[in-house]
């Protein structure tokens, strides 16, 4: 079953344009960001978040085919939190992707102007 699982990794904003420098205001940790200078980076890269999804995933809970979208915050401190399913298969499989996003190991955060910011990510989990 793991072989036929196909992670594509899009990070993909809803806005493609980035804060200008007048909105952010210095040690304002609240804010959260769709593209920035320099984007979260998982330790491994994007080879790495495959393996850990891959790795992670308990494929019992993959009953039908599809593609989910996951939306969630890489913070200040490289903690990934407000997980959620933007398009989901099922309840179940829908589920264990949030579970799994959960369960990630911090990642270099996001800077914009030199600050450490929030920052939006979505990654597509394909199941085949």
């Amino acid at each position: 079953m793991r072989n036929t699982v196909f992670i594509s990794l899009i990070f993909t904003s809803f806005q493609l344009f980035s804060q200008v420098k007048e909105e952010i205001k210095l040690g304002d940790t609240s804010a959260i960001y769709f593209v920035v200078e320099e984007m979260p980076e998982f330790s491994d890269g994007n080879a790495g978040i495959i393996k850990f999804i891959t790795d992670n995933f308990d494929y019992s809970k993959v009953n039908s085919s599809g593609r989910i979208l996951v939306r969630f915050v890489v913070n200040f401190r490289g903690e990934v939190e407000k997980v959620e399913i933007i398009r989901g298969i099922n309840e179940e499989t829908d589920n264990e992707a949030i579970r799994v996003i959960k369960k990630m190991p911090k990642w270099k955060p996001g800077k914009q102007f030199g600050k450490l910011v929030n920052v939006w990510f979505t990654i597509p989990i394909s199941f085949n």
